[in-house]
């Protein structure tokens, strides 16, 4: 639709400038109307739009407006509180701190704070300043040869492919620069993603990419010689799920497909790359675990970890009960949550599928808890986080290290366009097309998303403070509180279950938690059948 427009704008503007070299008003008006009935025969003729059979000329201004409709209402109609899938305060703060200029807020809050659903962390009367050092999670330290102390705050999985070579170069470079990690997505370590030495996090999905053999399983001998080739990679996530698409594996669009992507990833050119649903290295939980040490082993001694965005609860269950029994675990568990997306994805399970994040991460730390494990694995929340706030709820659930994707990609100049699927976003981070590339300077951008990232962390910092509280092991549940629809205030602690240790381990188990583990078995990620 956009390409007719352009022709239609062209041919009348070059029609206009011919006829206006001819210096006449009469030639002017007669072929400006013979165009406009040019125009509206064809309009007459075509079938596949009645709008234009009934209305022709005219017609087309609905589709203008349609097309243009999204930025209307970004720029002129919402508020500063109420756009999705990011609001324009989210999108102004992460802008704001990208480039380092003033971020406060003048003349209060825009928010309603007596709005169901207002959150807010309390705040101490002995209160104190941010720590001069940030302190780093330390990853696979009692599995791993090659342990890894993570930033609190990373570059979440998007891949080259998705995300334009420039855009994969600014963020690496970002990474390098402000010390965090930056996750491939899966779609393979690229030479973008090394070129600056940015500490990596290896994501492997379901399609091996980087790893594959030509039949699409696992290679080992692959596997080993890209660790082999790539120091910089620091850990390994092999992705169950992700929260855009979960049960669904991951899209490339045949438009966004180069032959550069497609060596990388070792697939055919011309057709949308569609990874599996499901993993071909293993079916059970045992299976998984096996995979996860074999990773480990083959690389090194990488801490190897799993992303997945909760779905049956009995599953997750079923692979903590084989964890507990082999004793043997990931090293961490990344959670993402059904409300994630960068890319390409299906509507009905951008929409309607996959837990949303704090109820899949409250989850996944209770069921650790529960089952005694989790002193034994560090704990990934991946979702949308603009804010010091935003680190601070995921972190009172339970999250020892949060990633971020979407506002990463705003740091770097996302405008929040929505065109990341049809290959011509505006502003060079998820296109291929070179002449949209070329207009992001990696420089600058790097820059950018690294000043994101430490004043993130800042704010999270400063509002521990704010709390009485030194260390980020420190907040709790308690800590965070939130507004009801009874007009009445309950933390965090009130409105999610949590278990004690080692409540998994025996019967009777916590109530919530009692159908999926009864339905949950070690051997098998497939729920029991009770007939009665």
């Amino acid at each position: 639709m956009r390409t007719q427009f352009y022709l239609i704008a062209a041919t009348l503007l070059a029609s206009s400038v011919a006829l206006s070299l001819a210096w006449s008003p009469a030639w002017i008006l007669t072929g400006g109307l013979f165009l406009v009935t040019l125009l509206g025969v064809h309009d007459t003729m075509q079938r596949r739009r009645a709008v234009l059979r009934n209305f022709p000329v005219i017609g087309h201004f609905r589709y203008l407006l349609e097309m243009i409709r999204p930025e209307i209402n970004q720029y002129f109609i919402e508020s500063n509180t109420d756009g999705t899938p990011f609001n324009r305060e989210d999108r102004s703060v992460v802008y704001q701190r990208a480039k380092r200029v003033l971020d406060t807020l003048p003349f209060g809050t825009q928010r309603d704070v007596y709005e169901e659903g207002y959150e807010w962390i309390v705040h101490s009367l002995l209160a104190r300043h941010p720590p001069h050092e940030v302190p780093r999670v330390r990853v696979g330290a009692e599995t791993c040869g090659k342990p890894y102390d993570a930033a609190l705050l990373n570059v979440s999985a998007m891949s080259f492919g998705s995300l334009s070579s420039h855009a994969v170069l600014a963020l690496n470079l970002g990474a390098k620069q402000g010390g965090f990690a930056h996750n491939t997505g899966e779609g393979g370590v690229s030479e973008y993603h090394v070129r600056h030495g940015g500490d990596l996090i290896w994501q492997i999905g379901t399609g091996y990419f980087g790893c594959r053999a030509a039949d699409g399983t696992f290679d080992a001998d692959r596997f080993r010689q890209t660790i082999a080739a790539h120091p910089s990679v620091k850990m390994v996530e092999i992705k169950l799920s992700q929260g855009a698409k979960p049960g669904h594996g991951g899209i490339l669009p045949a438009a966004k497909l180069t032959p550069e992507i497609a060596g990388i990833r070792g697939v055919p050119l011309g057709q949308d790359v569609l990874s599996p649903p499901a993993h071909s290295a293993f079916t059970t939980p045992d299976e998984l675990l096996d995979l996860i040490a074999r990773l480990r082993e083959l690389s090194g001694g990488l801490p190897v970890g799993i992303k997945l965005c909760v779905g049956i609860p009995s599953e997750f269950m079923a692979l903590c009960k084989a964890m507990q029994r082999r004793r043997r675990t990931p090293d961490f568990i990344a959670v993402d949550g059904g409300e994630g997306g960068t890319g390409a994805a299906p509507i009905e399970f951008s929409n309607s599928v996959g837990m949303p994040l704090r109820e899949g991460l409250t989850f996944v730390h209770n069921c650790l808890v529960g089952f005694d494990l989790r002193d034994r694995v560090k704990l990934i929340a991946a979702g949308k986080i603009t804010s010091g706030f935003h680190m601070a709820r995921l972190v009172a659930l339970g999250a020892d290290i949060c990633c971020a994707a979407r506002s990463m990609m705003m740091a770097i100049g996302c405008i929040q366009a929505r065109r990341c699927n049809a290959n011509d976003c505006p502003v060079g981070v998820a296109t291929q097309k070179p002449w949209l590339v070329a207009g992001l300077d990696v420089e600058s951008k790097a820059e950018r998303a690294a000043s994101f990232q430490h004043e993130t962390v800042e704010g999270f910092f400063e509002l521990l403070g704010a709390a009485g509280l030194e260390h980020a092991t420190e907040l709790t549940p308690h800590h965070i509180m939130r507004r009801g629809s009874d007009n009445q205030v309950r933390s965090y602690f009130d409105l999610y279950p949590f278990i004690e240790r080692g409540a998994l381990l025996f019967e009777p188990v916590p109530e919530d938690y009692e159908q999926a583990w009864l339905a949950a078995s070690d051997d098998r990620f497939l729920e029991k059948v009770t007939l009665s």
